[in-house]
């Protein structure tokens, strides 16, 4: 079982994205999540670091699979990642806006997926689309070397994880 849970609210064409004032990825945009507590499925975890990290109330978020990464040959963790559709008309709230996890922003997708972004995780824009795209979940399986993606493999998962 994996420590942490990651979920990318998406409005529109935007992503409501972080950007974290302490590591990992202190002053990087990414999705909003955490470590899970005691007892909690991954699903109620993402839930809890949403409405913690953001003040939205989710009664659900679709699991989306695992992204997990080995780095300089060691297995170092991952991460169930989430993806909830906020209705049409959900109002957001004024951003950017300071919270005690760092900053949160609406971004464009395009923004995000430029290939010329160096202000969100190496990895964001390899596995998002798949996660915006595709129905069923995934394993995304990254390697580093010197703090750089060497490998990206993906695979279809076999069983869901209790979520």
């Amino acid at each position: 079982m994996y420590r942490y849970t990651i979920c990318f609210l998406k409005h529109r064409n935007g992503i409501l994205m972080l950007n974290r004032n302490k590591s990992p990825l202190m002053g990087l945009w990414n999705g909003v999540g955490g470590k899970l507590e005691h007892g909690e499925t991954p699903l109620d975890s993402v839930l809890r670091e949403v409405r913690e990290e953001t003040g939205i109330l989710l009664e659900t978020a679709c699991y989306k699979g695992i992204v997990s990464w080995l780095v300089d040959g060691m297995e170092t963790g991952g991460m169930y990642a989430f993806l909830a559709h906020l209705p049409e008309d959900y109002e957001r709230n004024q951003t950017p806006q300071a919270v005690e996890e760092g900053i949160l922003d609406w971004k464009e997708l395009a923004w995000i997926l430029d290939p010329d972004n160096a202000g969100v995780p190496e990895n964001l824009p390899m596995f998002l689309p798949y996660m915006l795209e595709e129905v069923d979940p995934c394993q995304h399986f990254f390697t580093y070397e010197n703090n750089q993606v060497v490998k990206y493999e993906t695979a279809p998962l076999q069983k869901p994880v209790t979520t």
